[in-house]
């Protein structure tokens, strides 16, 4: 019986170099060490052998499949590294050939708008001030002369949480009120970018979150027509040095006076469009001089200090500059949509 298991070894063994790939060694497995191979068939008959000989031919058993094991072992490690080389020479980079272009991320379009934005308002000398998006009632609405149960604050639709007087802000206009607080007494001219976000019915025209641009300058003795220069100037480096600018008398609690800005529709030329509703202008910006309520509350004394501030929406900008018509494409993620910028 243990000539028999040599010859068994001896003939695995001798079989194993012809062997050149993985499936032909997980065929020798099955061949020389599966259960019906000829070493398991002897090992599986030990039982029916004398006792005194037993140990003996299970001993030289054993030692024939630890053998054969340490065998395959080595003999798929040497299979595994001859097909990684193989692998590696077939699949060799070829210099000469043409690359294949990476295509790169590119500015989300209504980031693109705030730093256009951005970068005409830093040309003139504003410089960007970054206020916080979670506010406090009293920031939101009661600093900018709109105390509790002011009828204004039905204008926006409020993100109320669960904690009192904490709230999302409805626009960028509380940064006025923490601007003034860190810059007085000096003379401020920053512009506040930033998301804002209302509690409105999502459509083509409005969304629950956007973004707003909101512009300060305080001073002494910045009058109306400081206002109107610089916003007319903004218009001409934003959309031409030829567009053409109007003021209509609005109303709102943080200013007085207050107006509406149009630009001559930029699509037309004024001549009339869908665009514009054929009225040959395009509302951009509401503006006005600081109430001297706010510049009391910033900690600026209205009798000896005034100001101006504006605030405009970029995404409605960017969608009147490439007739959008519908502002949920700019978080939709669809790229037939982004990559057209």
């Amino acid at each position: 019986m243990i000539e028999q298991l040599e010859q068994i070894e001896a003939s695995a063994l001798a079989a194993l170099p012809a062997v050149s790939d993985s499936a032909g060694l997980e065929a020798w497995r099955v061949t020389h060490l599966g259960r019906s191979s000829p070493l398991m068939s002897v090992l599986g008959d030990l039982g029916k052998l004398p006792k005194e000989e037993r140990p003996a031919i299970g001993q030289r058993g054993n030692q024939a499949k630890r053998a054969l094991e340490e065998a395959y072992t080595a003999k798929a490690e040497a299979l595994r590294q001859a097909e990684m080389e193989h692998a590696l020479r077939a699949g060799a980079l070829d210099v000469t050939l043409p690359g294949r272009p990476q295509r790169r991320g590119r500015l989300h379009p209504a980031v693109q708008g705030l730093r256009e934005i951005s970068a005409v308002f830093a040309e003139m000398g504003f410089q960007i001030y970054r206020s916080r998006e979670v506010e406090s009632d009293d920031y939101n609405f009661g600093l900018l002369n709109m105390p509790p149960h002011h009828p204004a604050r039905d204008m926006w639709d409020t993100f109320y949480t669960t904690t009192p007087n904490v709230i999302l802000r409805t626009h960028t206009s509380p940064g006025q009120i923490h601007a003034m607080r860190q810059f007085y007494p000096e003379p401020i001219r920053v512009i506040l970018p930033g998301m804002c976000y209302r509690y409105e019915q999502i459509t083509a025209r409005s969304d629950i979150q956007f973004y707003q641009v909101e512009g300060l300058a305080v001073g002494r003795r910045i009058t109306l027509s400081d206002l109107k220069g610089t916003l007319s100037d903004f218009a001409r480096r934003m959309f031409g040095q030829t567009v053409r600018t109007r003021f209509r008398a609005d109303h709102f609690p943080f200013t007085e006076p207050s107006a509406e800005m149009d630009v001559e529709c930029f699509v037309c030329g004024g001549q009339g469009c869908a665009v514009c509703k054929q009225t040959g202008w395009l509302e951009i910006l509401g503006c006005g001089m600081v109430h001297p309520t706010v510049l009391a509350n910033g900690g600026y004394d209205p009798a000896v200090f005034s100001g101006f501030a504006f605030g405009m929406g970029p995404q409605r900008i960017t969608m009147l500059k490439h007739r959008i018509e519908d502002i949920r494409y700019f978080f939709q993620d669809d790229m037939r949509f982004l990559e057209q910028f």
